[in-house]
């Protein structure tokens, strides 16, 4: 039988994770003036732990291979954007506009073929993964749109597509992530009794 200790703790980092990412989104939006040298390195910080959760996701084999699915190439994609955020703090406020927009965009489409599969699992809450995607995909594109804006109502948007895809991860985790004490691994391992033929 597989450790449930692996699923268990990646759930809890993207719990954690979403719940960190909720928070800066709020704070951009109650202060858009919010300090620019500060938001790089929570930035950078959040990214690299958030790609971190989403490798741990990955390869700790959850029970309907939902929650994770896609998380291999995001993972490691966010590891190396929260690096350069770190080292590069050039443009930040439009770089990581860009960033947030494609990436919530790209997450709320994949989370939205997640919700019709988990429907398929017999999921009972599928419907609020699909409209937590809807909306993140939304404001992915919405940041992505948007026309020349200053940088207070820039900071605006990009706390309010944080905190929708913060909302969109925690749903997800909720709903999706099933932690069982006893799962057995995908390959059953058997012992092989060659008898000697006479």
């Amino acid at each position: 039988m597989r450790s449930a200790a692996p699923i268990r703790t990646a759930k809890a980092g993207y719990l954690a994770i979403s719940a960190a990412m909720c928070v800066l989104g709020v704070l951009l939006m109650a202060v858009p003036d919010f300090s620019a040298a500060l938001l790089r390195v929570v930035s950078g910080v959040l990214l690299i732990l958030f790609g971190g959760v989403r490798l741990a996701g990955y390869f700790s084999r959850d029970l309907y291979r939902l929650a994770f699915q896609y998380d291999l190439v995001s993972g490691i994609l966010l590891v190396l954007l929260g690096g350069i955020l770190l080292v590069r703090p050039g443009g930040l406020v439009a770089f990581l506009s860009v960033i947030v927009g494609i990436f919530t965009l790209a997450y709320g489409l994949f989370k939205i073929r997640i919700a019709i599969d988990a429907k398929r699992f017999g999921l009972g809450k599928w419907w609020l993964i699909l409209a937590m995607a809807i909306l993140a995909a939304a404001c992915g594109l919405g940041v992505l749109l948007q026309p020349g804006e200053g940088p207070r109502l820039l900071m605006v948007h990009l706390g309010i597509t944080l905190l929708a895809e913060g909302l969109l991860h925690f749903s997800t985790a909720l709903t999706a992530v099933k932690i069982i004490k006893h799962q057995q691994p995908d390959v059953l391992e058997a012992d092989y009794c060659i008898e000697s033929e006479e």
